[in-house]
């Protein structure tokens, strides 16, 4: 073993595997600290221990993708539970990984996550002394080397052959859609929002009931597929609530993993497209209309707090679920009778898929739902979203 790699593994040995007295891993914060301390203290008095280090740190992100995590998932959980420093040398060495074994053969998705990345890298890290660089670094470490095995995502079957002319309608399409859901979003009047918001629902509708059709008419062997979406705190429930009635509306299916702040969303690729994207905008919507109810009741003097928002993003989700739920009933013609077939094979596969990666499921309750003045504030804000899902063939 060369010296730089018994500096790694000794500075490795202190502050990720080490344990307390009696065999458990060290739980306490002084001992932890303590192991994390000596660790890098070693890393910092060995300058050419760094490329080792660094290859070690692309062995642990390629370890996690293997248990199924995904680079936009290791980001968001390195940003919920440690800082910006943790951010950028995981950003980092998910590039470097990425280069070296071409990560962005395993799919369109993968590939943006890794695109976005790129994007926000910045050009000059912050300058830091070598032990606290080797600290951050042995944290981002701890964290990684303890993920858990999660769902794989695999790349949807039937993608592959995805011709560069449908890519690139599929791709002015979304387009579209995001330009008039930002316009939703950001204007003030009411109306604007509904005409906008409205239309982007035409094109979302359009666009999956045209993917379902051609692939039933190519015979094309297309599978559901997934995608994980983030779920911020505060408020995780009633926003995971809010996903789940917009997944349910568009054919896809919402598992929420409370732990690790996410949702793992299943369907065919058009349909899980339009589903993020009117969960976001719903959710931006939700955010603005709460922040407007909460001054209006300030400059009443009364004041609000965390219950508050809780009742009103609880009832927000719930009234949008019930919006959207009388709004798939009735949403196709008795005289279509060559789409109903294709959308309820659609709605079996995915159904399968979702029991396939999730045989056990929980359900849970909202908590902390108990403001009045809150629920009926996001029941009325709901009122006013723009949810229309899938409007009827004509």
């Amino acid at each position: 073993m060369s010296s730089t790699s018994s500096t790694v593994e000794r500075a490795f040995e202190a502050a990720l595997y080490a344990t307390a007295p009696g065999g458990a891993r060290a739980g306490g914060t002084r001992v932890v600290d303590a192991a994390l301390d000596t660790g890098a203290s070693l890393l910092a008095a060995d300058p050419a221990a760094d490329l080792e280090l660094t290859r070690r740190g692309e062995e642990f992100v390629a370890a996690a993708w293997r248990r199924g995590w995904q680079p936009a998932d290791v980001v968001r959980l390195v940003r919920r539970d440690l800082d910006d420093v943790h951010v950028r040398l995981v950003s980092e060495l998910i590039r470097a990984q990425a280069r070296q074994r071409q990560e962005g053969s395993r799919g369109p998705r993968w590939a943006a996550q890794l695109d976005e990345l790129a994007a926000g890298a910045t050009a000059t890290p912050p300058c830091t002394d070598r032990f606290s660089h080797a600290t951050a670094v042995l944290e981002l470490y701890r964290l990684l080397l303890r993920l858990p095995g999660i769902e794989p995502l695999d790349p949807p079957r039937g993608t592959a052959g995805l011709g560069s002319r449908q890519a690139s309608q599929d791709t002015r399409m979304l387009s579209r859609i995001r330009a008039l859901l930002a316009k939703a979003e950001a204007t003030g009047f009411p109306e604007e929002a509904e005409a906008l918001s409205a239309k982007a629902q035409e094109l979302m509708a359009r666009h999956s009931i045209d993917e379902a059709l051609l692939a039933a008419r190519t015979h094309a062997k297309d599978a559901p597929g997934a995608c994980r979406i983030g779920i911020e705190s505060p408020y995780e429930t009633a926003k995971a609530v809010l996903l789940d009635a917009v997944a349910g509306a568009n054919r896809c299916r919402a598992v929420w993993n409370e732990a690790y702040g996410f949702s793992t969303l299943v369907g065919f690729e058009p349909d899980l497209e339009a589903v993020e994207l009117l969960y976001t905008s719903l959710l931006v919507q939700a955010t603005a209309a709460m922040t407007k109810a909460e001054a209006a009741q300030r400059a009443g003097g009364r004041k609000r707090t965390k219950t508050f928002r809780q009742s009103f993003l609880a009832a927000y989700a719930h009234r949008i679920g019930d919006r959207l739920a009388a709004a798939a009933e009735g949403q196709l013609p008795d005289s279509e009778g060559e789409l109903l077939p294709v959308l309820a094979a659609r709605d079996v596969a995915v159904t399968d898929e979702t029991e396939r990666m999730f045989p056990r499921t929980v359900t849970t309750r909202l908590r902390g739902v108990s403001d009045a003045a809150g629920w009926e504030q996001g029941a009325a804000a709901a009122d006013r979203a723009q949810v229309r899902s899938r409007p009827p063939l004509r």
